[in-house]
């Protein structure tokens, strides 16, 4: 696979990726990892937001067409997950979301901002895991440090052309084995098991991972500067008359609710059954942050009892140094 000629089409395409610490204000705004937890960005430098709109040539099947800008070690887009679960299990009806891979860090080729290395990264990530509230463990950059966000973005792509619903749970999956596992997910040791725990032919993955899906990648950068994508998270609401409503960073619930609501007034708003054992059939892992969200419970009250359930042998806890996730226990993903 010719790196170079990725990390080439990356630049010349958008630009170098950047984010800014929150707790480093000497840092300047021009490095791909260290995003804004107070704005919950990842933000590209240089880049101007635009109101050029591509099209939409397919006919919606839902009311509303959700395009989502992300990247697999965004973590702000990892900060969004509990309001995103909400989002489909309220509004599932109404919202088709198409995943887009942003291409966060082609490679560590520039030493800006005091950041030059991986291991520059680790105290960043652990920081903005206690502001989002969501488990990060910045080690995997002192252990085993990626070298770019390509391959599991590219592996992504791979899924989709298998299955929509396997590849978003497939994402969910590498996004929790870098940043709860340490695990590095540019190796295929991982994107392989991940795609068995998705329920993908890991086979059919690998061919299309080397083939048609770089192809697919490099059409999502594309796509990302026509519509002036300059940070992930960014989504885009757009409803059947073409009128479009912009959701950009790490943003509470009624965000996104609202851009739903505005486009689309109609729509009727699922009471969903919110006891553990429905959650927990919803969504193979979960969070005290996404179990607070989706279930109405207090975050404190939360974990006490996802405990409880863990004690009483129902749920399996995986403990991080910043935080937790719980499964149903014997659960097959």
């Amino acid at each position: 696979m010719n790196w170079a000629y990725l990390t080439l089409t990356l630049v010349l395409s958008i630009g170098t990726i950047s984010c800014k610490a929150q707790t480093k204000p000497k840092m300047e705004n021009n490095n791909p990892l260290l995003c804004k937890p107070d704005s919950g960005i990842c933000e590209m430098p240089g880049q101007q937001s635009s109101n050029t709109q591509t099209k939409n040539t397919t006919s919606l099947q839902k009311p509303i067409r959700v395009i989502y800008f992300t990247d697999p070690i965004c973590s702000s887009c990892w900060g969004i997950e509990p309001q995103l679960r909400k989002l489909k299990l309220e509004y599932g009806d109404n919202i088709h979301v198409e995943y887009k891979m942003g291409g966060l860090l082609p490679d560590w080729n520039y030493n800006s901002g005091g950041i030059s290395k991986p291991s520059d990264v680790a105290q960043h990530w652990d920081e903005v895991s206690a502001y989002y509230d969501m488990p990060i463990d910045g080690d995997v950059w002192l252990e085993d440090p990626l070298h770019s966000s390509y391959p599991p973005s590219i592996a992504f792509k791979a899924a989709q052309m298998q299955d929509n619903e396997k590849a978003i749970l497939f994402l969910r999956v590498i996004r929790e084995m870098v940043f709860l596992q340490k695990k590095n997910i540019t190796k295929w040791e991982y994107l392989k098991q991940a795609a068995k725990m998705a329920g993908l032919d890991d086979v059919q993955l690998k061919n299309d991972f080397d083939n048609k899906a770089i192809e697919h990648f490099q059409e999502d950068l594309k796509l990302a500067k026509q519509m002036g994508v300059r940070g992930f998270p960014t989504l885009f609401f757009t409803n059947k008359q073409g009128k479009t409503e912009i959701v950009y960073g790490a943003k509470p619930y009624a965000s996104f609710e609202n851009a739903i609501v505005k486009l689309y007034p109609d729509g009727i708003k699922l009471a969903y059954e919110k006891s553990h054992t429905a959650v927990f059939a919803q969504y193979h892992s979960l969070t005290a942050k996404e179990f607070a969200e989706l279930t109405g419970t207090p975050r404190q009250q939360s974990e006490q009892i996802l405990d409880e359930l863990t004690r009483t042998g129902v749920l399996h806890k995986q403990t991080t140094k910043n935080g937790a996730i719980w499964e149903l226990t014997n659960k097959a993903r």
